[in-house]
């Protein structure tokens, strides 16, 4: 159900994206760089593809619990389950926001949609991959409580659209609603670095939780809020940006003499680190003055990433919408093509030292992608391909094959080869 709601909502962000470009190019005002927006946007496609194989632990795990445990069993015909369902997932989201900034194993989830450098409504769509391997657990206080899995389902639904149009920098204060509820003025200021900002405004739908938990502040004119994280990501890598806090951290785990160290680092706030990592390995200073993080790319280059983007995610809603319904032995590639996708865009916007081997992966990705239409006259064995589709995706993909050697052919020369 999810995932199709999100399908169909899908034109609705798109269009509302498009508005706020436009709006911002004629303020001048806080203008979008394509390269980020296409990260940001592609880390929301890839959390969708992977939430098909882990839906199990936020729906699965919480059926089960309804079934078994609960105490009362409450019917989804009562006005009242609704509003208070949805103000109790609110009021839990909360604790598991808060505490996704708070341990290094949450946060490790969540650092995703702080990454950006920017904040935007494409901010928005910026999720992890990785969130329902731990989340599920702060909503079972529903389930022992005895609401029913499709008003669970709807709640979640209702707390996650309403926060997406709250990213955004066009929108400013809005009096009184701003003490109530999580305005884009409230949620800009969760989203900075700065000092005054830091862990703050939890809230989903109500920032009357911070108010009460002494975790509100308000967005303050004379401190103007810088975006990402204190540790920024600096790539455009979509599994790396999934990766690198349980990369860091594990790291560190390993790394540690310690063993009770070992085990609670995964449990303690985020740049915690055991006394002897700390002390021959020196946290990096985070400079709040540093440039943001955008490798310059020529207007081709990045057309051909930009189409390459599109053309993946309109394949990601086919596969969204035929997940319900197939095997995961047909949905496992198309997965790992479209993530494999996603990861080549990052890096041929990077424009590093390994800039080539990303060439030679989307060629392979291409010419493996003709392969398989012209051979199996199937989409991953989950369509059959007639004459005429075969030879539209065999001509795109050989258009592409022919853009990229031309758009791409003196990478490794000049700068690219710093």
């Amino acid at each position: 159900m999810q995932e199709k709601i999100i399908t169909f909502a899908s034109p609705v962000f798109f269009l509302l994206i498009a508005i706020e470009f436009i709006v911002a190019r004629r303020r001048q005002r806080h203008l979008y760089r394509i390269n980020d927006a296409i990260n940001s946007l592609s880390l929301g496609v890839m959390s969708q593809i992977i939430g098909v194989f882990l839906k199990v632990l936020a729906v699965g795990v919480y059926t089960w619990v309804v079934q078994h445990y609960a105490i009362f069993h409450l019917s989804g015909d009562d006005w009242w389950v609704w509003v208070s369902g949805l103000l109790l997932y609110d009021f839990l989201y909360y604790w598991l926001h808060r505490m996704g900034h708070e341990t290094n194993l949450l946060w490790a989830a969540h650092v995703v949609h702080h990454q950006s450098e920017a904040y935007n409504l494409t901010t928005a769509l910026r999720q992890t991959s990785t969130g329902a391997l731990f989340g599920w657990i702060f909503y079972l206080p529903l389930a022992v409580l005895g609401y029913p899995v499709h008003v669970f389902i709807i709640v979640a639904l209702i707390d996650l659209l309403y926060q997406f149009w709250i990213h955004t920098e066009q929108i400013d204060k809005l009096g009184w609603f701003d003490r109530v509820f999580v305005s884009p003025s409230n949620h800009r200021v969760h989203h900075g670095v700065n000092d005054l900002y830091l862990d703050k405004n939890y809230g989903g739908i109500l920032i009357l939780w911070d108010r009460l938990f002494g975790t509100f502040i308000e967005e303050q004119d004379a401190h103007p809020v810088v975006f990402g994280t204190r540790s920024p990501l600096r790539s455009w890598n979509p599994l790396w940006a999934n990766l690198e806090v349980y990369k860091a951290v594990a790291a560190d785990a390993w790394s540690t003499r310690n063993w009770w160290d070992k085990c609670r680092i995964w449990l303690m706030p985020p740049g915690w680190r055991p006394a002897d990592i700390a002390a021959s390995e020196p946290a990096k200073s985070f400079d709040i003055l540093r440039p943001e993080y955008n490798p310059p790319l020529s207007g081709t280059r990045m057309w051909y990433c930009l189409i390459q983007f599109a053309v993946s995610l309109q394949v990601a809603t086919h596969f969204l919408t035929v997940a319900p319904v197939a095997h995961a032995a047909q949905l496992v590639p198309y997965a790992i093509w479209l993530v494999a996708g996603l990861w080549i865009v990052g890096g041929l916007m990077e424009q590093k030292r390994w800039h080539t081997g990303y060439i030679g992966l989307e060629a392979v990705r291409l010419v493996a992608t003709l392969l398989m239409v012209v051979v199996s006259a199937s989409w991953f064995q989950l369509v059959a391909l007639p004459v005429m589709a075969q030879m539209a995706i065999a001509t795109a993909c050989i258009a592409s094959l022919i853009s990229l050697g031309l758009i791409f052919k003196t990478a490794g020369h000049g700068h690219l080869s710093r």
